[in-house]
């Protein structure tokens, strides 16, 4: 499997998950944002974001669908929840909540203060969606208060997928605003060895200076 990749972006999700999984793996680095940066990545993914992932004959473009691909695709049954368990539901809502509710307000914010240049910046739409994501974490808020982590008593890749979005929050200055349950929530995650490993790679590219 293969997976191209850059520092702090959403293909840290299936980066994070295949080191907790042991998987061996091939990385491509690129610079952020790959479109951008090195043109001819268009020429593997046409959408030029990241991640872009391949295992065989199967190509895949989104953070969260990757991680749940390789949890089922590979039986790793210890880092996901059974589909007759009570909170299999919950755990798919989480695994996808993070990204299509968590992370993309946080792209306007990145975009609008630190991608674009001069009067394309636009300082009332990164404070809006700034705002927009900080409301949104209202639910982990609640869930977290008296979990170590989001499902099943254990550790699975809707950890990882929402730590993540807390995770890129943190890299962009917003949590400052997260409670103390969603903070130390996150301290545990990011103390695990596989994020640490993860989150080190290509940092020397990273977009965050």
């Amino acid at each position: 499997m293969k997976l191209w990749h850059c520092h702090n972006a959403r293909s840290l999700r299936p980066l994070w998950a295949m080191e907790e999984m042991g998987f061996d793996y091939e990385l491509e680095m690129l610079p952020f944002p790959p479109r951008v940066f090195q043109k001819g990545y268009l020429g593997v993914n046409p959408l030029g974001t990241v991640p872009f992932f391949q295992d065989g004959d199967v190509t895949m473009t989104e953070s969260s669908g990757i991680c749940h691909y390789l949890v089922e695709k590979y039986q790793q049954a210890g880092f996901g929840v059974a589909v007759d368990h009570p909170e299999y539901g919950d755990y798919l809502n989480w695994l996808y909540h993070s990204d299509a509710t968590l992370t993309f307000p946080q792209t306007i914010v990145l975009r609008y203060t630190m991608l674009e240049q001069g009067d394309r910046r636009l300082p009332q739409a990164a404070e809006d969606y700034a705002a927009w994501y900080i409301a949104r974490l209202r639910r982990l808020d609640a869930h977290i208060i008296d979990r170590e982590f989001l499902c099943v008593d254990k550790f699975t890749i809707a950890d990882v997928a929402v730590g993540y979005a807390l995770h890129l929050g943190q890299s962009l200055g917003l949590d400052e605003c997260y409670t103390d349950q969603v903070k130390n929530y996150l301290t545990r995650l990011q103390a695990r060895p596989a994020f640490q490993k993860a989150a080190s790679l290509g940092a020397e590219q990273s977009p965050f200076k």
